[in-house]
């Protein structure tokens, strides 16, 4: 009896402990599975990281290198075999060893390490010299994109520190895995969970100290560069200080002009060559301020001239024409002048004188009466034409006339004498204001030029002419308004004569005899000159 109630609490115990150890494998079998799908949500989270690519790649590799040397082994087994299997199995492993071999070539750049571009920090370019206010923006530029570099290098650092956090957190999870199932398999997951691990630690511990010694660079970069920025400011600022001054100087030189210059001409070319000067000195200013070598400057400039000379003739003939336009004082603005180009007159008023040209509007004149039917143009005579063309000035210096003249023709049978009489006392009459003028410009041209004839008096000729006596009536008139006198002149003395009987005015005529005609005898050929004989 006793037996039998020991064998039944035995027959207990057991059935308590299968049922115990079944309850806890269904435990572990279910912990198991939660940890392994931890890991799995851990690769998915992690398969898209740069660095975690970069250590595939790595991996593969090292796999394709391995595969490699196994196809090289077997293909030096079947190298020499001659039988049909051997044959194509060379063929297939020589096929499988090019493919390898390019694949190596593609991930060449993982041969050594697959952190090796990771770790490593961007290469500061040299930075900008800066020796004017334009090269501020160039650093400026260069400081936010080294700062920049240095935000993404900090963030790539931080996107490894994710996810050595996450392949802690994997190997851990690996671990109390193979603490449940202690089998070789977990085991090696074990194993290259860990080996991942260190391969990240070491990238880290190396890009953590290249970064530091990249952000000492960059500060060391930005503290420099700022203090050639302030130092180019107050440069800048010096500078521009000057060139105010230079313009207030030149803003008072003009005030004093237009006080003190009266005549609209000369303060116009005051005016001009205040500017002129007031541009070369702030050109000046800024070339010896910022060129650092100037005799390096000068000795390029001086080789290069005698091609410049030669390319841009025309316009440094140009420039010199001005100087001497300005500094000669041949032309003002106001002036009245007349230029001949390709056989072509044009006679205008000088509205401006620049760099290179004259510009000139051009006005009703004889000339435009005459030659050109039109007139209201403004045309533009470059400076150079000055050395191989004649330019005529109407008002040169003080001379505001010049001589005009009109030809009246009258007959043969006329009274010439009266008529000159006639022609003289009207011209005295009508240009009598311009002649007192035109004396009194000419004296104050006597202490410039030597002048041997200064009668201005009106001047009556007269002269033989196949349609009769011309009466040639030459007066001073304004420069300005030659057409207006000339018309007024011409045809008072029209009128004059045409009151006089004994006075009659020659035009083009044609005679014409009605009436019968005798036909002219002519001698014989025969008694014929030769001269006669063409004629005939």
């Amino acid at each position: 009896m006793y037996k039998k109630i020991l064998w039944l609490i035995f027959l207990t115990c057991n059935l308590l402990l299968a049922e115990t150890n079944s309850s806890l494998k269904l435990e572990d079998a279910m912990k198991t599975e939660v940890l392994r799908q931890k890991i799995t949500a851990i690769d998915e989270a992690i398969q898209d990281n740069l660095w975690y690519k970069r250590y595939g790649n790595y991996l593969s590799y090292q796999k394709l290198i391995e595969e490699l040397s196994t196809v090289d082994a077997e293909l030096k087994k079947v190298k020499t075999a001659k039988d049909k299997v051997s044959v194509e199995k060379r063929e297939r492993l020589t096929s499988k060893q090019e493919s390898l071999e390019k694949q190596i070539e593609l991930l060449q750049e993982f041969k050594n390490s697959p952190f090796s571009r990771m770790v490593e920090s961007t290469d500061l370019e040299t930075y900008p010299k800066i020796t004017n206010p334009l090269a501020i923006i160039s650093a400026l530029s260069y400081i936010k994109k080294i700062k920049q570099d240095s935000v993404d290098y900090k963030a790539r650092i931080d996107r490894l520190d994710i996810l050595i956090g996450k392949l802690k957190e994997k190997l851990s999870f690996l671990e109390e895995i193979y603490q449940i199932e202690p089998i070789i398999t977990n085991e090696d997951m074990v194993y290259e969970a860990q080996k991942e691990v260190n391969a990240f630690v070491a990238a880290q511990e190396i890009a953590s100290t290249s970064y530091t010694l990249h952000v000492k660079k960059v500060e060391e970069a930005t503290i420099r560069i700022t203090q050639d920025i302030t130092l180019q400011m107050k440069r800048a600022f010096n500078i521009g200080i000057f060139i105010v001054v230079v313009i207030v100087f030149t803003l008072l030189l003009k005030f004093f002009a237009k006080r003190y210059i009266k005549d609209n001409e000369r303060f116009y070319t005051a005016n001009k060559i205040i500017n002129f000067a007031n541009v070369t000195l702030i050109i000046l200013i800024l070339l010896f301020s910022y060129i650092e070598n100037v005799s390096y400057l000068v000795t390029v400039l001086g080789f290069a001239s005698a091609g410049i000379a030669i390319a841009m003739k025309d316009w440094f003939m140009s420039i010199l024409g001005w100087m001497v336009i300005i500094f000669g004082g041949s032309f003002h603005v106001g002036d009245r002048i007349k230029v001949k180009k390709d056989g072509l007159p044009y006679v205008g008023d000088i509205i401006d004188i620049s760099l290179l040209r004259m510009t000139v509007l051009e006005d009703i004149t004889l000339t435009s009466y005459m030659e050109n039917t039109r007139s209201g143009r403004i045309f533009f005579v470059p400076n150079n034409l000055i050395f191989s063309a004649v330019i005529s000035n109407y008002t040169h210096g003080t001379m505001r006339t010049v001589w005009d003249g009109i030809n009246i023709y009258i007959t043969f049978g006329s009274n010439h004498k009266k008529a000159v009489h006639i022609a003289r006392e009207i011209t005295k009459k009508y240009s009598k204001g311009y002649t007192d003028i035109a004396r009194k410009q000419l004296n104050l041209l006597r202490n410039q030029y030597s002048l041997k004839n200064t009668n201005v008096e009106p001047r009556i000729f007269s002269f033989v002419e196949p349609q009769g006596f011309c009466i040639n009536c030459w007066y001073m008139t304004n420069s300005y308004a030659a057409l207006s006198l000339r018309g007024t002149i011409g045809c008072e003395i029209i009128d004059a004569f045409m009151q006089e009987d004994d006075i009659t005015i020659a035009y083009q005529t044609h005679n014409i005899n009605i009436g019968k005609q005798e036909r002219p005898s002519f001698p014989p050929d025969e008694l014929k000159s030769p001269d006669e004989k063409s004629l005939f």
